[in-house]
């Protein structure tokens, strides 16, 4: 079975009570459905200590470092604080970081945050997992001022400038389970037009479950159904979107995805 990569989840954040307390076995429900690999991310500095542990724990997972813009209490990142979390061996990536206008309206706040990531990424040569969410012109435009990247736009929902804009940077632009969504459509056309080789794709478990299974607690082998439906958007096997989406993660994460 080819490997496939959970690109984006928060396993510190799983309800584990259908697999017994027990990590282990969403790690296995996972593989048996051909999710070999994961990364974990991190969203607040008080919670990488469990993000971290969970990947010295499993081989199969990796971490990032970071604070979601949406978070406003806690511990406030350094650009050398990011960078010392950033040294330990199974950290791949600074973020997940970005700019949400949403639901927090501090832009001048969430810019600073946002910056202070970019410059720890660009040190450390790590690639930023982004997060924005109606936020699409000072997303784009800070990028390109910090002269930011490589990185991933995770669970991407904007249209296709944007998603044109970030390719055009070097990003890469991950989709998840909203794209199964039935209300997705523009979301589905974006998919379409974006080149296979820049395509991640991903669950944010505990959130966002695909269908079939929207309503209920989302895992990573979830997104098996994520890639399927990839596959079908693009009228290609699937074998090719989990053979094309793992190389991309590799090549990104500097990553080796055993199976």
């Amino acid at each position: 079975m080819l490997p496939l990569v959970d690109s984006h989840c928060h396993l510190d954040r799983l309800d584990l009570t259908a697999f017994d307390g027990d990590l282990s076995k969403v790690i296995a429900a996972a593989k048996a459905l051909g999710v070999y690999h994961m990364l974990c991310v991190c969203v607040e500095m008080e919670n990488f200590a469990s993000v971290i542990k969970i990947a010295e724990q499993f081989k199969e997972v990796h971490a990032s470092v970071g604070k979601h813009p949406d978070e406003h209490e806690g511990i406030e990142p350094s650009v050398e604080m990011l960078i010392e979390k950033a040294s330990h061996p199974k950290v791949v990536a600074i973020g997940e970081t970005g700019l949400d206008y949403y639901r927090d309206h501090d832009k001048a706040k969430q810019m600073q945050r946002f910056a202070v990531h970019i410059e720890a990424a660009k040190r450390t040569q790590k690639p930023l997992i982004i997060h924005t969410r109606q936020a699409r012109e000072d997303t784009i435009a800070m990028l390109k001022s910090e002269q930011a990247g490589p990185g991933v736009f995770h669970c991407f929902t904007e249209d296709y400038a944007m998603a044109k804009q970030g390719l055009d940077l070097g990003f890469y632009i991950s989709f998840s389970g909203i794209l199964t969504f039935k209300n997705a459509e523009m979301l589905k056309e974006v998919a379409k037009k974006i080149p296979l080789d820049r395509i991640l794709v991903e669950t944010d478990a505990p959130y966002l479950t695909p269908v079939p299974f929207r309503g209920k607690a989302n895992q990573p082998g979830y997104t098996r159904y994520v890639a399927e439906y990839i596959a079908a958007l693009k009228a290609v096997d699937y074998a090719e979107v989990a053979r094309i989406t793992t190389q991309n993660f590799t090549e990104l994460f500097k990553v080796e995805v055993e199976t």
